[in-house]
Parts: C-alpha cells; structure tokens; sequence
C-alpha cells in the first residue's frame, strides 16, 4: 500500500503533484468508508446488545478526572420495560413529540428553531430529534465541525433504518446526561430521587425531563424558576404523545 502511494517501483516514474493528491483522495475515501462501515456494524450489533459507553461519556469523564483523577461515572442500564412510563412520555413531549412519525428529522422542529435562532441572533432552541441526538452521544465529539453535522446525519439514517424506534429510545435513555457524570435513567433517578427508574412518578419524569438540555447547571440549580415552569409545561404534554411499547 505504501509502495502504492509513494511510487516506489524500479523504474517507475516519479508522481506528480496531482498524482499526490489523487492518491491522497484515495486514501481519505478509503478511510471514510470503513469508518462507516464501523460505525454500520456498531448499530447492528446494538439490535441485541446494550452499548456499555458512549463518545460523550467517555468524553465527559475524561474532563471529570481532569480534576478529580479516580473518578466514575454515575451509570446502570436499565431494559425499556422497567423504565417508568412517565418518564418515557415525558422525555419524548420535551425532546421529540414527532418521534414515532419521523424518519430520524423533524424538517418543521428544524425550521422553527432556525427561525428562533435568528430572531433572537444566537442559538437558543435546537431542533434535534432523539435520533439525531443519540448519533451524537454514540459516536461523536463534542467539538462543532461542518463534518460532524454530515456525519450526524449519516448515523441518524443508519440508526433509523437498522434499530426499532422502542429500541433507539431505550438506548437513548439509558446514555443521555442528567447531571454531572450522571448518565441514564436508572443513575439519575437514583441521583435525584433515591428510587428506581422504574418507579419514577409523573412530576419526578418530567422535571427530569426538563433538565435535559443543561443537565450539569440544573444538577446544581435544582429548584429554579424556569425549571419549574419547564417542568410544568412538560408534565401538561406528557400524556398527549405516543411511545414505543
């Protein structure tokens, strides 16, 4: 492969400048398709089995032991039938209220947090289905880059296509932050209410549900106005959407 690149054969002519980059999109093409393919393998191998870490996870503990080097993270998986109902409905009115109509993009959520987003001349309303936020917590940084967009999209489609919408909502709320290390359900109930995902009531789910978008400040800001508000905006919603059974 390298004698390949470098044109190294005996008697073989040197390449020139654009023979370099050909190559060299070669082998970017090249590389691009097996990470895909990697990541392909990857979904199909979560159709039976549970993921035991996420990018994101080991993203965030590598920043906690920064710090505090002996530290772990806050987690237990939980299978989709002892995670409570409430929450379960909750977490789809406050995230994803298309989330069983959809194809992985809510192209009119999109539309209207663009617009949000402009009128108010920064980003304050994101338009991310479930789908889209789970390829994320999987698989990618937590760095913004044009090609993670791309490659979001790309994880999205492959996770809609190959796993079952219980299925994409079981994992997603078995990884998704809910405080300062704290991942999943199980751990956050644990976390904030001394109790089992399982026995979470209506109000415990959707104040959970709400800290979703800035879990660590509301880890520590447990009690404010507008979670409070968000909350019961939330627990109003919950029973008029539809969940995977």
């Amino acid at each position: 492969m390298l004698a390949w690149f470098f044109n190294e054969r005996t008697g073989a002519q040197p390449l020139t400048i654009s023979g370099y980059i050909k190559r060299c999109l070669v082998l970017l093409f090249a590389f691009i398709l097996l990470y895909q393919i990697w990541i392909f393998l990857h979904i199909c191998w979560w159709i039976k089995f549970n993921p035991s870490s996420t990018a994101f996870m080991e993203d965030r503990l590598e920043i906690i032991q920064e710090k505090k080097p002996d530290a772990k993270l806050q987690y237990k998986w939980v299978d989709y039938g002892k995670i409570s109902i409430h929450l379960k409905r909750a977490v789809v009115a406050a995230e994803d209220s298309k989330f069983l109509d959809h194809e992985g993009f809510d192209w009119e959520g999109i539309q209207k947090a663009y617009e949000k987003n402009l009128k108010k001349g920064k980003i304050v309303a994101g338009g991310s289905t479930i789908s889209q936020q789970l390829a994320k917590n999987l698989f990618l940084s937590t760095r913004r880059t044009p090609w993670r967009k791309a490659q979001e999209a790309v994880i999205t489609l492959m996770l809609e296509k190959i796993l079952s919408k219980r299925r994409i909502l079981e994992i997603y709320l078995n990884v998704i932050e809910w405080g300062n290390g704290v991942f999943g359900a199980e751990a956050a109930a644990r976390h904030y209410y001394k109790t089992s995902a399982s026995k979470l009531s209506a109000a415990q789910s959707a104040r959970l549900a709400a800290m979703i978008p800035n879990p660590r400040f509301y880890d520590a800001h447990q009690y404010t106005r507008y979670l409070n508000r968000r909350t019961a905006i939330i627990q109003a919603r919950m029973y008029m959407v539809s969940v995977p059974k």
